[in-house]
């Protein structure tokens, strides 16, 4: 029932005696037994699909693998790349200000869709026609007609955000969890951090700190004059109710509210505190804190409390404010070394876990630890609360087993050397980064729920969300990701926050759609703004249905392989987290074939004759790129980092996850202007500066002439002016880079020959590499020293295989 015939009563109020007056709630009526495919788009009309794209990901953050969709279930299966969609929540919109007024919900309870402008309107039709529904509306619609609609019929208002007028607002909660089993330059960059982000909350934001080493200390901020806090052990695991008892906490504040009396405001508590109250006293006690005074003997790690102290500040939150927004934001600088959630024992000689160990099963804490901290997650996620985790140090830190705090509450994941570098000092302060109404740029305790017309249902989402296990119509029965729903949860939400929707075509093959038909999903996503209020953001969009056995030139044109690219990498490494890493290569591997069997123009058993159309083109290119991203290569990478790498690439746009999987190289040199050039080793000259930009790092590469040329000191002199402005130009484009992106990315600055210039030469294509250098000739790039085989090695091979009439 998501697109209705909506029909005024207008002229029927104006009939009958005693009606209505205008001032008065007036009512719309919903035909509740008749679904109509919404009417064709105008924006199909466009000069291209590029731009068809490109309007409705600046409009609505939507991006479809497939801009027209296969009509029946069996010719989208044969379409290989699924029907999905990469959607942002809370894309900005500067031009979309919020709507005083709650949304307008079709009336029957299979349904409960908002009112979109896909849906027709009829604004002269009788009340004796039709058997109809009735929506209560608010004074605002009084009025409607053909000439005077509300913003939600608009077209252009394809998104829209509601503000919900009723209940409290609730304020932000931050609970900072902090290690104190570190070096005192870590520790005292840390507390500097830490207090200057007091500066940047809201007055009446609460602010809690939780403190662990050996033991965890609950710090009570309502003490003025003195220190106080509770002591709890480090090797016991506590529940929310035995916690409750202990720190004589009130019942949970959201129960306040209930009943027909009046919501009442959260209540603050001796452990949370809204900052314009303990400002200062915080910020002495945070000036105060102390390394952990256990000490620590030779050849021994500090016993870290890591598991415990999480536990008891996802407790806490538990019990004095459940199903409302907060943040535990934890700071570590080590590995938990002892209680729950340990994942290394305290003696140096045993080294934390390693690929090689986990394919042994040679880790011993991995298990239990990782089931302690997944039910902290799925605690935390069931009452809105988001698990932040900023770990810094030089080794591994247990990211692999705590990934799920942030990956199911929509936490941060934030990996450094140390606190005391620019990359987690500068990271950590645009966490609080605000738009232009001054409020921060996160959203908490969200809800998508996704709602389809009949021909398609939902498969299941890819993304830092946990399922709500919704059923429903719209439900389909093969899961991919986290599925068996349509709605989500997500507690944590920013501009940049991306899921990856999965749907399936059940429309059967021997039913066709009508000639024009469309078929609509709609997005609602509720949640609690950084204001307090609660918010309801709405998205409806429709794409055109194609036989796919006369029209698959359309389909095939419709195709967005940008979109495609990353959906089916968001799709391999959720396979990659539970399978053997050469499955699922392989798996890619196939699914590659077969589009290119399915939409390649060839003659079977000739490779030279394959051609794939402008819209494929760059397919191949992502998916051999992916194939040697570190997201499903886990070799040279910790397992702490492959965790990090795959949290950040499963949470971000599309812009910044191709990126990932494709560096961008520009090149800097006297010839011109900058340029973007090949990720290849043919681009790495001597003349030339480079600036490759991965996301996790932004490197400048100076070719061996400009070296030495640097070396000798030229730039200093004035005659050589031009090669001052030639050095300082990339540096200028990364620092505009590292002054935009979150999380900050790794500055390197090398040369040819430098060490780190193996971070260049790990991602760039080797088209020449020292087994055929002098067949390419000298001049012709750099010669990169591995046994990977090229693009164009890779393109040939999967040319010969799907042409192949063994295939």
């Amino acid at each position: 029932m998501l697109f209705c015939i909506v029909v005024s009563r207008e002229e029927q109020r104006r009939q009958q005696s005693g009606a209505v007056s205008s001032g008065a709630n007036s009512t719309l009526q919903i035909l509740p037994t008749v679904c109509l495919t919404p009417p064709v788009s105008p924006c199909v009309a466009m000069a291209t699909f590029p731009e068809y794209i490109a309007q409705n990901e600046e409009r609505d953050g939507v991006r479809f693998s497939w801009n027209v969709w296969p009509s029946s279930r069996l010719e989208a299966t044969r379409m290989v790349v699924p029907v999905a969609s990469l959607f942002t929540p809370l894309r900005e919109r500067p031009d979309l200000p919020p709507i005083q007024y709650e949304p307008v919900l079709c009336s029957r309870a299979t349904c409960r869709a908002v009112l979109n402008p896909l849906c027709q309107v009829d604004y002269r039709a009788k009340l004796q026609m039709l058997t109809v529904v009735l929506f209560q509306f608010p004074p605002s619609y009084a009025g409607i007609s053909e000439v005077n609609q509300p913003a939600e019929l608009l077209p252009q208002f394809s998104t829209i955000e509601y503000v919900v007028q009723r209940g409290p607002q609730m304020p932000l909660v931050f609970l900072y969890l902090v290690d104190t089993c570190m070096e005192d330059e870590d520790l005292q960059a840390l507390k500097e951090s830490l207090q200057m982000s007091l500066s940047l909350l809201p007055p009446t934001a609460l602010v809690g700190l939780i403190t662990f080493g050996r033991m965890v200390q609950v710090h009570e901020l309502g003490c003025e004059g003195i220190s106080k806090s509770y002591v709890f052990r480090g090797t016991k695991d506590l529940n929310a109710k035995q916690l409750q008892e202990m720190l004589g906490l009130t019942k949970p504040a959201a129960n306040q509210g209930r009943g027909p009396q009046p919501a009442q405001p959260p209540l603050s508590n001796r452990f949370l505190q809204p900052v314009q109250k303990i400002d200062m006293n915080l910020t002495d006690l945070l000036g105060e804190l102390q390394r952990d005074p256990w000490p620590v003997t030779q050849g021994k790690r500090p016993l870290r409390s890591l598991g415990a102290a999480m536990s008891i500040a996802v407790g806490l939150l538990e019990c004095t404010f459940p199903n409302t927004g907060a943040r535990v934001m934890t700071f570590i600088g080590g590995p938990a070394t002892q209680g729950p959630g340990m994942v290394v024992g305290d003696e140096l000689k045993t080294p934390i876990r390693s690929w090689h160990d986990l394919e042994k099963d040679n880790a011993k804490f991995m298990k239990k630890a990782t089931k302690h901290y997944e039910s902290l997650a799925n605690r935390a996620s069931a009452n809105g609360h988001i698990i932040d985790i900023y770990a810094c140090a030089l080794d591994q830190t247990g990211l692999l087993e705590m990934k799920c705090c942030p990956n199911y509450t929509g936490g941060y994941m934030v990996m450094a050397d140390s606190f005391n570098t620019s990359l987690f000092k500068q990271t950590f302060q645009r966490v609080f980064s605000k738009d232009d109404q001054g409020s921060f740029k996160m959203a908490f305790a969200a809800t998508l729920e996704v709602k389809t017309s009949r021909e398609i249902k939902v498969s299941g989402a890819i993304g830092p969300c946990v399922s709500l296990n919704a059923k429903g119509p719209c439900v389909s029965e093969n899961e991919i990701g986290t599925g068996g729903t349509c709605q989500w949860k997500i507690c944590g939400l920013d501009p940049s926050t991306t899921l990856a929707l999965y749907f399936e075509v059940v429309n059967q093959h021997n039913a066709p759609i009508p000639q024009g038909g469309r078929g609509a999903i709609q997005f609602v996503t509720q949640y609690q703004h950084a204001s307090g209020q609660r918010r309801i953001r709405v998205t409806t969009t429709a794409r055109n249905w194609a036989d796919a056995q006369t029209q698959i030139q359309s389909i095939a044109a419709s195709f967005d392989q940008e979109a495609a690219a990353i959906l089916m990498a968001r799709l391999a490494v959720f396979r990659a987290e539970t399978e053997e890493g050469p499955d699922v290569l392989r798996w890619l591997d196939r699914q590659l074939i077969r589009l290119c069997q399915k939409f390649g123009d060839y003659h079977k058993d000739d490779p030279n004759s394959f051609r794939f159309s402008e819209t494929f083109s760059l397919y191949p290119q992502f998916m051999f790129h992916l194939r040697r991203s570190p997201f499903l290569q886990v070799f040279n990478n910790s397992p702490d980092e492959s965790s990090y790498y795959r949290h950040q690439f499963n949470r971000h746009d599309l812009t910044q996850a191709l990126i990932m999987i494709q560096p961008v190289l520009y090149a800097y040199s006297f010839n011109g202007p900058p340029e973007p050039v090949l990720l290849d080793s043919s681009s790495i000259l001597p003349d030339r500066i480079l600036l490759m930009d991965t996301f996790f790092q932004i490197l400048i590469y100076h070719g061996e002439t400009v070296a030495q040329w640097r070396k000798a000191g030229y730039q200093e002199m004035p005659e050589y002016e031009n090669f001052r402005h030639l050095l300082q130009a990339p540096v200028d484009d990364a620092q505009e880079l590292l002054h935009t992106r979150f999380p900050m990315p790794r500055y390197i600055d090398t040369e040819h020959g430098g060490s780190q210039a193996r971070f260049l030469l790990s991602k760039v294509n080797p088209s020449q590499t020292h087994n055929n250098m002098y067949t390419w000739g000298q001049e012709s790039g750099a010669p990169i020293l591995t046994d990977d085989v090229s693009l164009q090695v890779f393109m040939d091979h999967l040319k010969k295989l799907a042409v192949s009439s063994a295939a």
